[in-house]
């Protein structure tokens, strides 16, 4: 039985399919030079069965590899529909709550010089959504939280419109606050989530080895 390989973003642009299957294929680090895709970009991880592991991993036959580009970048959505801010800071919403913080992440006209048209945003689904649960758990740990909602744009997202809202309730304002700011810098390097810029003139993955 082959292995399964899922790939992603500037990748998939790359290999002209996301998803292929490669026989005799013995560790996670025979992956990469099997694609045949040139040399290997930085920042690259990988996940087996969706758990991400070293490339000192072992396959086994069934097994299916994720080949995760650098990252861009109900409560916890992936969605391809308008994100609705209001709904989003209602679910974070607790009576036991003496505060509930926002983030609103929208698209810019101008970025790095440029004039941006829109952007498109790609995730791995099935990985990105178990993971931002358990974001949120880690966050409400450390933070003593009440609740987390964290809704996130894939496909075409216009200028001006939200391409995530994250909102968190604590009895305290320092703390929600601080576990806002730490769940996006958080998604933003960890959750399988990618976003593509089109600007007049020409197109980019943004993020590195994307």
């Amino acid at each position: 039985m082959p292995i399964t390989i899922r790939l992603f973003a500037g990748l998939r642009e790359r290999a002209g399919t996301g998803k292929l299957e490669l026989d005799n294929i013995a560790t996670v680090a025979d992956v990469w030079p099997a694609l045949d895709l040139g040399d290997e970009p930085g920042g690259l991880l990988y996940a087996v069965n969706r758990m991400y592991v070293e490339r000192s991993h072992v396959l086994h036959d069934g097994d299916e590899v994720a080949v995760i580009p650098p990252v861009s970048g109900g409560a916890f959505l992936i969605s391809t529909q308008p994100l609705d801010v209001a709904s989003v800071i209602a679910e974070a919403e607790d009576d036991e709550a003496g505060a509930v913080a926002s983030f609103v992440g929208t698209v810019r006209r101008h970025s790095r010089g440029r004039t941006v048209r829109y952007l498109e945003y790609e995730a791995f689904e099935e990985m990105a959504e178990p993971m931002l649960r358990s974001l949120a758990d880690d966050l409400s740990a450390k933070h003593g939280l009440a609740k987390v909602a964290i809704h996130h744009r894939v496909g075409r997202v216009e200028i001006g419109e939200p391409s995530v809202v994250i909102a968190v309730s604590a009895a305290h304002r320092a703390s929600a606050l601080a576990a806002c700011t730490e769940a996006i810098d958080t998604l933003k390097e960890t959750i399988p989530l990618w976003k593509k810029e089109f600007y007049e003139g020409g197109e980019e993955w943004i993020g590195r080895g994307s």
